[in-house]
């Protein structure tokens, strides 16, 4: 037991704090490290286990063997070096790295709005293909804006908010039991005849993680929105109005309330229409969402770590 002994509260700070520094000065991991990286090796590893047309069975095991064989090496070495704090402070920040995401989506969401700006459609297109799963190509520049700001709330909560909600629960593994679960979502989990029944209990796994912080995560959006120039009423609105305009039973929140937030409509053309009858997105309000998703993230970040110190000494 000594030897899966775990610091003090000071250094799950400390832990978190070089995380988001290194999520700051290192956002998209390359060479190496992308190829090691938990989420690549976890989409990969789903992809080739759950068999097109299979069953949930299989879908369950797919989960558990992708799951644990990504969150089993990393608690061994939590464990080994436990009664070593510097020891377990790096490796810790290391795998909060590899599970959280913030600056990459906001640069990206940034980089949409520069080509809108510029004129420059097609490129926004291909940038706003890399934090969507839809299709890209021939949407209108108030398409790709919507594009940009929908993904931009969303992967808010799943690579950012819902990560950092299991940190004081569980530890560096929460976070990251959070992301890979979330991956498995993003590679199997889709309502088609091929993998509907194997991706199932992927899809509702993470849902359940999810759940609690894109509620959490909207609230903040709309509590947020007044310092970067948006509307709390309108976003409180917006949630309240359209947040079961998705399929997912999630996403819809964070969505409504920073549609709401900048006045705005979000379309993903044949799913949904969030906040109809308000304009169409411009790259200034893609510019907004990113300032409202930084004070989101930031409100968030002093949360758990408030909560680190409240629960942990």
């Amino acid at each position: 037991m000594a030897a899966c002994s775990q610091p003090g509260a000071e250094y799950w700070v400390a832990a978190l704090l070089a995380a988001l520094i290194l999520d700051i000065i290192y956002p998209r991991h390359s060479r190496v490290l992308y190829l090691i990286h938990p989420v690549r090796l976890a989409y990969l590893a789903a992809r080739r286990l759950a068999r097109p047309y299979s069953g949930i069975a299989r879908g369950v095991a797919v989960w558990l063997i992708v799951t644990g064989s990504i969150l089993a090496p990393a608690a061994l070495a939590l464990c080994l070096v436990g009664t070593r704090p510097l020891l377990w402070l790096a490796l810790s920040a290391v795998i909060l790295k590899f599970s959280v995401a913030l600056r990459l989506l906001l640069d990206t969401a940034e980089r949409v709005a520069s080509s809108l700006s510029e004129g420059r459609l097609d490129e926004a297109r291909l940038i706003v293909g890399e934090i969507v799963r839809r299709p890209t190509r021939g949407l209108s520049a108030p398409l790709v804006a919507s594009a940009a700001i929908e993904s931009l709330a969303e992967n808010l909560v799943d690579g950012y908010t819902s990560p950092l909600t299991y940190y004081p629960i569980l530890g560096p593994l929460g976070p990251l039991l959070q992301r890979v679960a979330n991956t498995l979502d993003g590679a199997i989990g889709y309502k088609t005849p091929e993998y509907e029944r194997v991706g199932k209990p992927s899809a509702h796994i993470d849902t359940v993680l999810n759940y609690i912080p894109a509620r959490i995560t909207a609230l903040l959006i709309a509590l947020a929105s007044p310092l970067a120039g948006g509307s709390l009423r309108g976003a409180l609105h917006a949630w309240a109005k359209w947040k079961g305009s998705t399929e997912s039973l999630n996403a819809g929140h964070p969505m409504a309330a920073m549609a709401g937030a900048l006045g705005v409509r979000l379309e993903k053309p044949g799913r949904y229409i969030i906040n109809p009858g308000a304009r169409d997105p411009a790259p200034s309000d893609i510019r907004k969402a990113v300032r409202i998703a930084l004070i989101t993230a930031t409100i968030y970040t002093l949360i758990i770590l408030a909560a680190l110190l409240a629960f942990l000494r």
